[in-house]
Formats: structure tokens, C-alpha cells, sequence
């Protein structure tokens, strides 16, 4: 084999977690020659390309998590770098609005996480308030989080990439390649890709929505399996933009790891309102009636999806009939903002959430990266991981050090 197809390390996956990753590595390390393969033919093409571009402040995660303390650390880090390379960001703040007593107790306990997470500048505000900070929302209070914001993640993930791979001309971004087995022998591992081979003496897995595959392929023991859940969005009219801000969020049902249906001020200045949360019958499937008979029978042969449904078979009903409903849609979209009218909405884009889930059915809710001899996995991901881009890919590079000796 060319010595131009051996490296000392291969990513595997190009969305954001991956191209920080290599960022991360190629800095740590810019002698080593590294790799990145990403199977379509962009980066970023599928969750980091499809999220709401919110950068998450850290304020509802349990303290002590990996969630809490990378997504924190992250955003810092992520802001930083925006600023450094002239990526369209802003940090507007957005506001967590109560619409019922019920939802007092745990926005509170929100609040206290976010306090013990040192997110900085929260404060609980009134209703007063909240509508001089966004004028047309309902609420009897709420949550003020300044330090929350948008961004462009599908330029943010090119210019990581970028980056690195200027770090060392013999590093390199291939595209449109599927890695289809690994096979390790001593301290070096064969990559078969669709359309060619390459040794790598390590790996770092970041498959996003094909992260357990990619365990499995890499001979990792894995019980739990990601599940997709679909998430689509509605866009507001031009002449229905002024309705809202910046950022307006529910307080999230505790039930379900799901922040619920909010409104979202884009860095192009559209406003998008979802997403909800529905069982998607393919992987990277954004459109309703997208389906995928590996990915169907994949999910559905699994107990724990079964389990799921069983447990939240009314959330599940609730989700599907809003799905296909745009009167459905709105009659959530008008708990925070009464006034918004049927014309005022368009369809938007959707994205799929993967989720990792046990086969009890409970989506494994914090961050998991684990290590093998030659290889790093991470195995859930979930929002916010595009915030915590850099910071998971600098806990990446530790490991790396301390498990590979380097």
C-alpha cells in the first residue's frame, strides 16, 4: 500500500464533533498525519447541518455531567473561535418562559442547575420583563440566559477542518466514503472504505447516527442501540418575523429529553419554530414519509424501541398527529405566543436527533466515549454537542494521550 494511504490517526465522521476533533488532535499533535473520512460528500451534512444553530448556555444539564461541563467549557471555546475567524454568530440571549403554575418547580430546578454550572448572567425574570425582552410572548415568568446564541455550525465545522488539515500537508479530508470494515492487526488497523483502503495505527469514531454500526464494525461490545427521532420545523412569514427576537424557549417537560417546541432567531435572520420529536423510519431521513427497511427493522427489532413507545405512548401520539397537523403545530407555537395566525407559518427543514438507547428504553441522557486498545468511540452525542464541539474534542485528545501513550 502508497505510504500517502498510512496514517498515525483516522477520524471517522465529518460533522462537527469529528472536524473539532481533528482540530484538536492536529494541534495537539502536528506531526502526526492524520485522516478524516466522511462518507458524504460534505462535511457536516447531517445533524450538525440539520440542528437549530443555537449555542447552548449550559443551563439544564445535570451538574457534574459531561453535558454540564462541556458544554460550558465548550461555549467559550466555540465563541472564541467564531470571533477569531469571522463566523456569523451572536450572543442575543433567549429567554425560558413559564406558561403554567405546573411549570414553576422545575424551571426552578433548572435555574439551580444552571447557577451550579456557573452559566453565567442568568437571572429569573417576570412576565414584565420577559416582554420587554421579547414583546410578543405570554408567560406568568421565566428564565433570562444572556449568554446563550445562534451560529452558522455548517461553516464552523469547515473552517475546523480547515485548519487542521493546513496543520500537516500529508493530513488529508476525504469525502464521499463510506468506511466499510476495519481490520486490525498489531498496531495497525486496514480501513475499507467504497472506494479504497487505508492504515491507520489508531481510530477515533464520530458516527453521529451511525456510531453503534461503526462500534460494531470496530468489534466494540454494545448493547444499546440509536434510535432517530425526527424533528421538523416550521418557518415564520417575512411579515411575521417581528413577532420574535431572538430566542424563546419553553420550560421543557422533565419526561422526555426533548427541550421542546421553540422559536429561533437563524443567522441569516429567519425565524424557525419546532422541532418536535418524532420515530424516524430511517436514520438520516428528513423528509415524513422517508423510509429505510434496514433502519426500520434495525430500530424495531430492538426491544428497548418497543419499551420506548410503551412508556410514552401518549407523548408518541401527541408528536405523530403534530407531525402532519399545522393546526397542531400552532396550537403549541400559541402557548408562547398567542397572536401568531395559520398564515404566519411555512414549512421548514427537519433534522433527526440520535439517541442511544439501553434496552430498557431509556435514551442514555449524558455524553459516552469509550476506548478500546486502538480505537476511540464516541458513542452518544446528543444535543449539546455541537456546542461542546471543542471541548469534546479536546477530552478527546487527552484520552488519546493518556491511552496511546503519546
Amino acid at each position: 500500500m502508497s505510504e500517502n494511504n498510512k496514517f498515525d490517526f483516522a477520524i471517522i465522521g465529518g460533522g462537527i464533533v469529528g472536524a473539532a476533533t481533528f482540530y484538536k488532535m492536529q494541534s495537539a499533535f502536528p506531526e502526526k498525519n492524520i485522516i478524516l473520512i466522511e462518507k458524504e460528500d460534505i462535511l457536516a451534512d447531517h445533524q450538525t447541518g440539520h440542528n437549530s444553530g443555537v449555542i447552548h448556555s449550559g443551563l439544564y444539564y445535570t451538574p457534574g455531567s459531561l453535558k454540564a461541563e462541556n458544554c460550558v467549557k465548550g461555549r467559550h471555546e466555540l465563541v472564541a473561535f467564531a470571533a477569531a475567524h469571522n463566523i456569523d454568530h451572536d450572543v442575543c440571549g433567549k429567554v425560558v418562559a413559564a406558561v403554567e403554575e405546573s411549570e414553576l418547580p422545575f424551571m426552578d430546578k433548572i435555574f439551580q442547575n444552571g447557577l451550579a454550572n456557573n452559566t453565567e448572567g442568568i437571572e429569573k425574570i417576570g412576565p414584565d420583563q420577559i416582554r420587554e425582552i421579547e414583546p410578543h410572548v405570554k408567560s406568568i415568568g421565566g428564565i433570562w440566559v444572556p449568554c446563550t446564541g445562534i451560529i452558522d455550525f455548517r461553516s464552523t465545522t469547515s473552517k475546523l477542518a480547515e485548519i487542521a488539515q493546513a496543520k500537516n500537508e500529508k493530513s488529508t479530508i476525504v469525502l464521499g466514503e463510506e468506511a466499510l470494515s476495519f481490520e486490525t492487526v498489531g498496531n495497525q488497523t486496514t480501513i475499507t472504505t467504497t472506494k479504497s483502503k487505508y492504515i491507520a495505527n489508531r481510530l477515533i469514531f464520530c458516527g453521529g447516527l451511525q456510531a453503534d454500526r461503526l462500534a460494531k464494525k470496530d468489534q466494540v461490545p454494545l448493547k444499546e442501540k440509536v434510535i432517530g427521532f425526527r424533528g421538523d420545523y416550521y418557518e415564520l412569514t417575512e411579515q411575521a418575523r417581528h413577532k420574535v427576537r431572538n430566542l424563546i424557549y419553553p420550560v421543557p417537560n422533565p419526561e422526555f429529553p426533548f427541550l421542546g417546541v421553540h422559536f429561533t432567531r437563524m443567522t441569516n435572520g429567519e425565524i424557525e419554530c419546532g422541532p418536535n420529536a418524532v420515530f424516524t423510519f430511517k436514520r438520516e431521513g428528513y423528509g415524513k414519509t422517508d423510509f429505510n427497511l434496514k433502519d426500520t427493522a434495525n430500530a424495531l427489532g430492538y426491544g428497548g424501541t418497543w419499551k420506548f413507545f410503551f412508556n410514552n405512548i401518549g407523548f408518541g401520539i401527541k408528536e405523530y398527529r403534530r407531525a402532519f397537523s399545522k393546526r397542531l403545530f400552532l396550537k403549541t407555537l400559541q402557548r408562547l405566543i398567542p397572536e401568531l395566525e395559520m398564515d404566519d407559518l411555512k414549512p421548514g427543514r427537519s433534522g433527526v436527533r440520535a439517541m442511544l438507547m439501553n434496552t430498557k428504553g431509556d435514551t442514555k441522557d449524558d455524553f459516552r466515549i469509550e476506548f478500546t486498545d486502538h480505537s476511540i468511540h464516541v458513542l452518544n452525542a446528543p444535543s449539546p454537542a455541537a456546542t461542546a464541539c471543542l471541548a469534546i474534542g479536546g477530552q478527546i485528545t487527552d484520552m488519546a494521550k493518556k491511552h496511546f501513550e503519546l
